[in-house]
């Protein structure tokens, strides 16, 4: 088990943009982004499907949200290249409660 209980995470969308966010359970709000209810950002609703191309773990709210601001921060550019530079998107790798 992991000693993160948070996750930083980047969304591609199917017009290729990029959305960053944090959550407890990957899995969940992956399938939060791809539905059609409220509990999906706003953003991604209009840019179905999308898919995790991206995580890294924080050990407290408090240092994910840091990280989300330092990449929402990044030009998609940076974004990209970290995203290439590591192979964290294999959701298997994660448990959900």
């Amino acid at each position: 088990m992991p000693d993160h209980k948070w996750y930083v995470y980047i969304l591609r969308c199917v017009d290729s943009s990029l959305y960053t966010g944090i959550t407890t359970d990957l899995k969940r709000r992956t399938c939060e982004h791809n539905s059609q209810t409220k509990k999906g950002a706003k953003y991604t609703r209009s840019r179905q499907p999308v898919k995790v191309t991206y995580w890294e773990g924080a050990t407290s709210r408090s240092s994910a949200s840091k990280r989300e601001h330092e990449i929402k921060k990044m030009s998609k550019t940076v974004k990209e290249a970290l995203i290439t530079r590591s192979k964290k998107c294999d959701l298997n790798a994660t448990s959900s409660k």
